[in-house]
């Protein structure tokens, strides 16, 4: 089984090979990669992504991978992380970017002036451990936890236009979705590679995963 983690210079992506690597059980062989040929073929995808949303879309159009990347996720197992799960939506209000469109829905801005329950003014970009809420089952959240916290860096989340679409919600201050996906596509507005335990569990539990539910 062959396992790409796409290079578009744009992602954190020594940590996501290693820990891709920490719980590579099935002996999947791991691709990092920038040729569109080399995503087609591959059995399974991690997409990740960080920094800016205009410049992720203009790097990833740059190395002629927004096709491999459309066909990939139509088609076997998909995995898209921080921006990289942003980019499956239709647009972001980040710079005013069109996504690729896989999803309906938008990547919005969290507002200004947030304050928490303390009334303590919340900063943005949200940084830090927060709780997952699943709110959809799923194979990828097999010894997970509901509750479970995860390493979030963002200052922008998933407004899917579809209520299915969402898989899981955490709190900053209101909920909002941190997990979209269907079908074969799971994608996560945290970074699995910095979440420890639980974010290789997910990584595991995706090499594993055959793309149903």
């Amino acid at each position: 089984m062959k396992v790409a983690v796409i290079d578009y210079g744009m992602g954190n992506l020594h940590s996501v090979l290693k820990s891709i690597e920490a719980v590579n059980e099935v002996g999947a062989e791991v691709l990092l990669t920038s040729d569109p040929d080399v995503v087609i073929r591959a059995d399974k995808v991690v997409f990740p992504g960080q920094g800016a949303m205009p410049d992720c879309m203009r790097e990833l159009n740059a190395h002629g991978l927004a096709e491999a990347v459309r066909e990939s996720a139509a088609t076997k197992p998909f995995f898209g992380i921080c921006v990289g799960a942003q980019l499956l939506l239709e647009h972001s209000e980040e710079g005013d970017t069109p996504g690729l469109g896989l999803f309906r829905g938008e990547v919005k801005r969290f507002a200004r002036g947030l304050t928490d329950a303390q009334g303590e003014r919340l900063k943005v970009p949200h940084m830090g451990w927060n709780r997952v809420y699943q709110t959809r089952p799923h194979p990828l959240f097999a010894g997970v936890a509901d509750g479970e916290r995860f390493y979030f860096v963002h200052s922008y989340y998933f407004a899917p236009a579809e209520a299915d679409l969402s898989l899981a919600e955490s709190e900053y201050p209101e909920r909002f979705s941190c997990i979209i996906g269907r079908d074969n596509v799971f994608a996560t507005q945290f970074h699995t590679e910095k979440s420890h335990r639980a974010g290789l569990q997910l990584m595991k539990n995706f090499l594993a995963w055959d793309g149903t539910v």
